[in-house]
């Protein structure tokens, strides 16, 4: 088990490096300029544009600006402009020494504002997730026990219109209803901007039941008809078979046998769901104005921040990661019968 997870985590490190050299170089090929997003223009004072662009590491070769970041530019590195080798000045330290970089927008180090925004999205994502498990297993459970019937056919539609519905349409629509017209839950934010001081636990659960009603909406669709074809599958198992030619009654079956085996797939998709929380709030995040990594993200798309940019892909990537590995590790705990060389 210890040299598996020893292995798994060695196997991580150049999916690590590959994701960071990829979103690297989108970030760069995209259109726009950082320093005229500052300066509101490119063609104002161009000499302190070029000062800034130098300062910022910015006239510097891709693969150059990619090693700055990476290991910081305090190192003897490869001048690509063709004098040779070149001592840059020792500003920052670099990713692989615990240096995220500093904001090109608020000059704000990158570490600190993903402190202030992870909690945010935390609280979103994890809530999201586990209302999405308990409601999307109940039903995936009902769908299989009433199997061909109207209640299978209806949750059955449920699903196929979760995975259907854009999220920022559906987010938009409840925001109409909800927010709008019947004016019952708030739209926007994570607290009311009137309170001061520590936030109730009843304005808090009221700005979270919009977005996490969305955010949820995907994962209660997919373990729904996930729960319902494992279950189904176990039923047609021999054990099952042997159960009932036993005398056992029906809800010992389906209970000990039936939704232990068939929720133990289930279970091991916790862990690639933790590694897409970020990714699947981005978009809820600016729907609702939930001030969180994914509207951290947006911004710093829009405004070309590349190390806010890149400090967050970090966070993602490493989120993703240890997600897998938590599912591998669950199915050898869950399922005794597996056995890993």
């Amino acid at each position: 088990m210890i040299q598996y997870f020893q292995r798994r985590l060695l196997q991580a490190i150049p999916t690590f490096f590959g994701v960071t050299i990829l979103s690297y170089l989108i970030i760069l090929s995209a259109p726009g300029d950082p320093v005229a997003m500052i300066t509101w223009g490119p063609d104002l004072n161009s000499e302190a544009n070029d000062a800034m662009r130098r300062q910022l590491g910015l006239d510097q070769p891709p693969p150059l600006q990619y090693l700055y970041w990476l290991i910081g530019n305090d190192w003897t590195l490869i001048d690509f402009d063709g004098d040779g080798i070149g001592e840059t000045p020792g500003d920052r330290r670099g990713l692989l020494r615990g240096d995220m970089g500093t904001s090109i927008k608020n000059k704000r180090p990158v570490m600190q504002q993903i402190a202030q925004r992870i909690p945010a999205t935390l609280r979103l994502g994890v809530s999201a997730l586990v209302l999405g498990y308990a409601v999307g297993v109940i039903l995936g459970v009902l769908a299989a026990v009433f199997h061909r019937t109207w209640v299978d056919q209806a949750i059955r539609v449920i699903s196929v219109i979760g995975n259907a519905v854009p999220a920022f349409w559906l987010g938009l629509l409840l925001i109409i209803i909800f927010g709008v017209q019947l004016d019952l839950l708030p739209i926007s934010g994570m607290k009311n901007i009137t309170q001061r001081g520590s936030q109730s636990l009843d304005d808090a659960l009221r700005h979270m039941i919009l977005p996490v009603t969305v955010l949820s909406l995907n994962t209660i669709a997919f373990i729904s008809r996930f729960t319902r074809t494992q279950i189904l599958e176990v039923l047609q198992q021999d054990y099952i078979r042997t159960a009932y030619a036993k005398g056992l009654r029906s809800k010992v079956i389906w209970l000990r046998h039936a939704l232990r085996n068939g929720l133990l797939p289930v279970a091991t998709f916790l862990g690639p769901s933790i590694g897409t929380l970020l990714a699947g709030a981005v978009i809820i995040e600016q729907v609702f104005q939930w001030p969180g990594m994914g509207k951290l993200i947006i911004d710093a798309v829009f405004g070309r921040d590349y190390p806010v940019v890149m400090g967050s892909v970090v966070i993602a990537s490493l989120m993703f990661i240890a997600g897998v590995l938590l599912s591998d590790i669950m199915y050898v705990i869950l399922d005794p019968r597996i056995r890993l060389e």
